[in-house]
């Protein structure tokens, strides 16, 4: 299993493999997922990245578990570039850890839509007990609508309730 994912690995059994495809399923502009080429195109561009120099195949090959142990040059490339910390690729998280950030991954993911994002700017501000009021009435159109009562995890088929939570 990978940390803090309650996800199995991918076919090859690499951890790396899977957070890095976890990384490109997720962290990409909205309707434009990053491909392989313009990851490796973006890191090896820059100095921002510390001027390391990453192919297209080789990076293909970290996603299908092929190559497991890139140097550290490249995995502070691939968790700069992805805004993750650079622990996170490594292993070195623990499962509370990785799970945050995954967490705040799905959390950006959602904040991509503008009217989700204007619904949560909207209830800044407002009393706690006004925004569990609201988070009241959401739920209560989530069941009307047939809609699981927490929303599926980012990536997850639609109307699948979150690994980590029992269906109420």
């Amino acid at each position: 299993m990978a940390l803090g994912t309650g996800r199995s690995t991918d076919a090859a059994g690499s951890p790396l493999a899977d957070r890095l495809n976890y990384l490109f399923a997720h962290m990409h502009p909205p309707g434009t997922p990053y491909t392989n080429a313009h990851v490796a195109d973006e890191i090896s561009g820059g100095a921002e990245y510390g001027d390391v120099t990453l192919t297209e195949q080789y990076l293909s090959m970290l996603r299908n578990g092929r190559r497991t142990n890139p140097s550290p040059d490249v995995l502070r490339a691939l968790a700069r570039f992805f805004a993750v910390p650079v622990g996170y690729l490594l292993g070195d998280l623990s499962a509370s850890q990785a799970e945050r950030v995954e967490e705040e991954v799905r959390f950006l993911v959602a904040m991509r839509d503008r009217r989700v994002r204007g619904i949560a700017l909207r209830a800044v501000g407002l009393p706690p007990e006004v925004q569990d009021s609201l988070t009241t009435i959401i739920s209560q159109f989530r069941q009307q609508m047939n809609l699981p009562p927490d929303p599926p995890e980012a990536g997850a088929p639609d109307g699948e309730a979150p690994r980590d939570r029992p269906r109420r």
